[in-house]
């Protein structure tokens, strides 16, 4: 029973102190900059220091379970406001906390817990979370509790199986006090330059240490966990930079060891595969910890002789890369060639292009080992990289995607330097880059990479292209090729696996070559080298194989990304059709799917989103580029008797009621894509939307009410602006309806229609003003501004419920709340005049 109490007692203090004091509603996922906002009058009990010493003495002597409440109430107890004590105050309360961390590393015995331990990493965090380092280092112990502190981390990293969670912490400590080393004004030292080195060399040899460990007993590798290794690299790269000499010199000796030994595996007769796995899985590490060192000088001031060691480390790798090379494609290693791949992306961040100056000494000692001499040099390194992961790593979808984006990257940064190398790439054919290919032996996953692939070929062509027709024919040769084989295909009996792979390949590559052109230029003529001819094959193809969403995706994917204006590219010129054309080819191709995909009927919960709903969530984000793009007057489709713009609306809402309004909120795509679809049909098209049924009117205002509430922001957003519009065209024609002359009183058929249904349905428009006065009210509302847009309106339009929901929200406060509220509900309708002008809308 007395644990029990004390039990109840720790919990009851942990969360006072977890309160939200002041209602910003903290991130509880970001945790190490919390600072908790103590009331001013609880100051006292924080003078008090038996109030700490309690809570040290309580983890001292209660068993693991209840201990680790106490240090969880010493982690908020050492966030306190600084603003909550004078100067002399705060020293001697943080004198008391450092007492208690001596105490605890002096008996770790409790720390052998998991949770004690974890507990006691975010306490060491937080202490210079809200604790500056000329603080710390005026503490009488500090000498001896920062020695006790290092050489718990270093015990820590040496066991890197037990609490991996936990070291997060214990590095955001060390990065946080060796950034602060600059700004240290006073005498005593800080010692850190005594201890950096040694954490960085714990932390280096522990994850070189941890591989034949993990190979030989089939461990999970911390390496495969890419988002926590860069993370702790990140955090290490700034405790590397305290006194950089000593860290450059141990990885050089560790990195040469190890590489000798590599070769003399790769060249021993008996060839043990298990020794050469563990000895790569070190070098991958080793490339690992010099791309991070290289990316480090980034966040500081840096000098020659750093620039210096820098080469010293960069030659290495770019010596391994030879070596790793030479083995290809006998033999190779997948983590070494991701770690490759990411050192040669921190090198470029960091001494690639204008930010350098080209003297660096990163390049003298390159210069003399390598003959490697500026940027370009690297340049033409990194491209002949590229090219060999892309002939002989083909079946590896994490190094080719890696490569590939580090081809996106320096075609974005780098194009008149890479433009040289283009000519590698002329032949992007299947049998110099097998990824390209459409051989059975390839997952149809794998050809995703192809989009991000003639992206980057694309932007190299666009530096020298200007208007220059011939070169862009002759660059879209191999696709005119396919396609003329699909097309050969689609005429005659065939294939349909091998012209399925064909469509996936081209609709993929294709639709990475429309995203890079972005002029208008460019963009024409690629429209005329599609319409009409292959255009129609993509056509057929959603016709036929509506069923197989590996296939029926890429082709929608493509249609949306041709329908979308990026920086006016689809403005033709004034006597040019090309922008009704392209809305009606997408037009039909939105009816195709739509109809056939619901033909099939009732689907399985695991099925109904790759079969159907995401497919649809593609035609509606299509849908909603074109309807927004403002290159085609969609009057004239009326005028003119053509039925496509009907027609795709038509579908529009077919497919909307065969969603659940569960469905629609669920699926994220799928939501992002109907929302913002449904804001520009409300705002440019409300003549569609007073023509609906009843029930589709109910269906859409429902999906609307449903989605204010979402914690999506862009959902929300939407809502609210769609609601605004429908709620502004009540208005206008409820105001057309009262005035006076005959002229003014022709109120239009549609919106007579609209004005009825909602005379019909007054509890639609009631309930979205009490959620949203609800959301304003009582919840933390992220997008204040959107909400605010709808409301006036529904007021207006609904003054009397309006009364009522303001008398029942005031009568649910507390007596001495009402007031407040009464008096808030007064100011929010003062000076509003009963019209939705911006003016009156801003009051």
């Amino acid at each position: 029973p007395q644990q029990n109490l004390a039990m109840q007692l720790l919990k009851l203090v942990l969360h006072c102190l977890n309160f939200d004091f002041i209602g910003n509603s903290a991130d509880e996922s970001a945790d190490d900059l919390c600072t908790v906002q103590i009331p001013t009058n609880w100051r006292t009990i924080f003078l008090e220091s038996e109030t700490l010493d309690l809570f040290f003495d309580l983890y001292h002597s209660l068993p693991p379970m209840l201990s680790q409440l106490a240090l969880s109430c010493l982690v908020q107890f050492a966030s306190t406001r600084r603003s909550l004590f004078s100067n002399p105050e705060r020293a001697k309360y943080l004198g008391n906390l450092i007492k208690g961390v001596k105490q605890i590393l002096e008996n770790p015995q409790g720390l052998s817990d998991p949770g004690n331990y974890h507990e006691f990493c975010r306490f060491l965090a937080r202490l210079k979370t809200n604790y500056q380092l000329g603080d710390l280092v005026m503490m009488k112990d500090y000498p001896e509790v920062i020695q006790l502190i290092a050489n718990f981390t270093i015990t820590s990293l040496q066991h890197w199986e037990f609490a991996p969670n936990s070291v997060h912490y214990l590095l955001t400590l060390w990065q946080r006090m060796v950034a602060s080393v600059p700004f240290v004004k006073t005498p005593e030292p800080h010692l850190l330059d005594t201890y950096a080195p040694e954490i960085t060399k714990a932390y280096i040899t522990s994850r070189l240490e941890c591989v034949p460990v993990v190979i030989r007993d089939g461990l999970e590798d911390p390496l495969d966990d890419t988002a926590t290794v860069f993370q702790q690299l990140e955090q290490l790269c700034t405790v590397s930079r305290c006194e950089y000499e000593k860290t450059c010199t141990l990885l050089v000796q560790l990195f040469d060891q190890n590489a000798q030994n590599y070769q003399k595996l790769l060249h021993s007769s008996s060839r043990n595969p298990l020794e050469i796995t563990v000895q790569e899985g070190r070098l991958a590490w080793l490339v690992y910890f010099v791309g991070t060192f290289v990316g480090g000088r980034l966040t500081y001031t840096s000098t020659d002789e750093h620039d210096a060691m820098d080469g010293e480390l960069s030659c290495r790798v770019f010596q391994l890369i030879s070596l790793m090379d030479a083995q290809l494609p006998q033999s190779s290693n997948e983590k070494v060639e991701l770690a490759i791949l990411w050192f040669l992306d921190q090198f470029r961040k960091t001494y690639v292009g204008d930010q350098l100056q080209h003297t660096s000494k990163v390049y003298a000692r390159m210069s003399e080992v390598l003959g490697i001499t500026d940027d370009n040099h690297v340049l033409e390194t990194f491209m002949a990289k590229i090219v060999t992961n892309l002939k002989f790593w083909g079946r590896c979808e994490p190094v080719i995607s890696r490569t590939l984006q580090f081809l996106n990257d320096l075609s974005v940064g780098y194009p008149f330097y890479c433009i040289w190398h283009n000519r590698l790439f002329k032949n992007n054919k299947s049998k110099h880059f097998p990824f390209l290919g459409i051989s059975d032996n390839y997952n149809l996953s794998d050809l995703r990479c192809r989009t991000v692939f003639y992206t980057a070929l694309t932007r190299l062509l666009m530096v020298e292209l200007g208007e220059d027709e011939d070169e862009f024919e002759n660059f879209m040769l191999p696709l005119s090729v396919s396609f003329q084989s699909v097309t050969h295909m689609f005429n005659s009996s065939f294939e349909q696996e091998e012209a399925k792979r064909m469509l996936i390949g081209l609709a993929r590559d294709l639709r990475g070559i429309a995203f890079a052109l972005n002029t208008k230029t460019s963009y024409t003529m690629l429209f005329d080298w599609i319409y009409p001819a292959y255009i129609s094959v993509l056509q057929r193809a959603v016709e036929l194989w509506y069923r197989e969403p590996e296939c029926t995706t890429p082709i929608l994917k493509l249609m949306a990304e041709f329908v979308q204006n990026r920086s006016q590219r689809l403005n033709f010129d004034v006597s040019s059709p090309n922008g009704i054309l392209l809305f009606r080819e997408a037009s039909k191709m939105i009816c195709t799917y739509g109809n056939q995909i619901l033909s099939l009927g009732t689907l399985s919960k695991d099925q109904v989103y790759p079969l159907k709903l995401k497919g649809i969530s593609i035609c509606y984000s299509a849908l909603k580029s074109a309807l927004c793009g403002n290159y085609v007057s969609f009057g004239v489709f009326k005028l003119y008797g053509d039925n496509h713009f009907d027609n795709v609306l038509q579908a529009f809402v077919k497919m909307l009621l065969s969603v659940s309004h569960s469905d629609l909120l669920q699926y994220r795509k799928l939501s992002q894509s109907y929302y913002p679809l449904l804001e520009c049909l409300t705002q440019d098209h409300m003549t569609f939307v007073t023509s609906l049924e009843p029930h589709v009117l109910i269906y859409i205002l429902t999906s609307i009410s449903e989605g204010l509430t979402a914690v999506d922001t862009i959902v929300s957003s939407s809502c609210c602006a769609s609601l605004d519009y429908i709620v502004t065209y009540l208005f206008k024609q409820l105001a057309k309806q009262g005035k006076k002359t005959l002229r003014s009183r022709e109120v239009s058929q549609d919106g007579q229609r609209l004005l009825h249904f909602m005379q019909q349905n007054p509890e639609v428009l009631q309930q979205m003003m009490s959620i949203l006065m609800n959301t304003i009210i009582f919840e933390d509302c992220r997008n204040q501004w959107s909400v605010s847009r709808p409301l006036l309106g529904l007021i207006l339009l609904n003054e009397k419920h309006f009364s009522e929901l303001r008398a029942t929200l005031i009568a649910s406060q507390p007596d001495n709340k009402r007031e407040v509220l009464d008096q808030c509900f007064r100011n929010l309708m003062e000076g509003v005049e009963q019209n939705l002008l911006v003016k009156n809308r801003d009051r």
